[in-house]
């Protein structure tokens, strides 16, 4: 039977390229009234700004991306992923308005003009209502249903406060979900039932879209370097209803509505990056552990 308790995986889960996904012991993490999450603090993003000061700053995100006034940067070059297909360590936590899937720090990138290497911290996702739309960029005013965040952090520093008092202390890829008239292999155990499954196949990025900005989340900090890939990560309807439904708020109401509306340009420049390259398996190894672990931390 599927409830509404929040759960804390205490243990890491151990992966490898087109590993199978074993499960692990689970306990109950409480999650208080006074949980920062969407119902309460995050319910009124307009508001933001009178608690966490960054939040009613220039360079805020998300943004909209309107493609006919892009600068074009056939310089910039390929991001390099450092690490991503070692064996990794993953835990996963569900804090009340999201889940934040943390990544070892071995985990790392450069490269894509970005002034340094980072290390990897977390990943998460962000979603709408019913397989409507839920992520948080918009392009050329068209909201996807999801988006996918993968937070870096610069070295040397060593969490995301240290870095955020840097420009581009922080960087973060984020992906566009699509929706697609079948189920995807990836998130079918996520519906049908919980199986070990393998993934086998990369996704393929020929472009980026590259800006400064801010955390989407309060405090919203103004540290962040974006790449937003123009490639779209495939979905179903029916497995986006699926992820809202067994996911819930303190409150037990269904976890919906997760996403920061769009923020003013204020005169930033958006660039688009021509460069080819190849997205390693364990981004898609990782949207695995989403969709097979997270039906198990909601299933008693």
């Amino acid at each position: 039977m599927i409830y509404v308790t929040i759960y804390h995986i205490k243990e890491h889960i151990s992966c490898k390229s087109s590993c199978f996904l074993s499960l692990k012991r689970i306990s109950p993490l409480v999650i208080h009234k006074e949980t920062l999450g969407y119902p309460v603090v995050f319910s009124d993003p307009g508001h933001w700004a009178a608690q966490f000061p960054s939040c009613g700053g220039l360079r805020q995100s998300p943004i909209n991306i309107v493609t006919s006034k892009v600068h074009v940067n056939t310089a910039l070059p390929p991001l390099n992923f450092i690490g991503h297909t070692n064996r990794i360590n993953i835990t996963v936590e569900n804090l009340g308005h999201s889940a934040h899937f943390a990544l070892p720090h071995s985990v790392r990138l450069s490269g894509g003009a970005l002034p340094g290497h980072y290390r990897a911290f977390q990943f998460h996702f962000h979603w709408g209502v019913n397989g409507g739309p839920g992520s948080e960029h918009t392009i050329d005013g068209e909201r996807f249903p999801m988006e996918l965040h993968i937070v870096h952090v610069k070295e040397p520093y060593g969490s995301l406060t240290e870095a955020e008092h840097d420009m581009a202390g922080i960087a973060l890829l984020a992906f566009l979900f699509e929706v697609r008239c079948s189920d995807i292999f990836i998130f079918t155990s996520l519906c049908i039932s919980i199986l070990p499954f393998t993934l086998y196949y990369a996704v393929e990025l020929h472009s980026y879209y590259r800006y400064v900005g801010s955390m989407t989340t309060p405090g919203c900090e103004q540290a962040v370097a974006w790449t937003l890939f123009h490639k779209t990560l495939p979905i179903s309807n029916r497995q986006l209803v699926a992820i809202a439904q067994k996911c819930r708020f303190w409150t037990g109401q269904p976890m919906t509505d997760i996403f920061r509306p769009t923020q003013p340009l204020d005169g930033r420049v958006v660039y688009q990056s021509m460069a080819s390259s190849l997205l390693p398996d364990v981004i898609l190894l990782w949207l695995g552990v989403f969709c097979g672990r997270w039906i198990t931390c909601l299933i008693h």
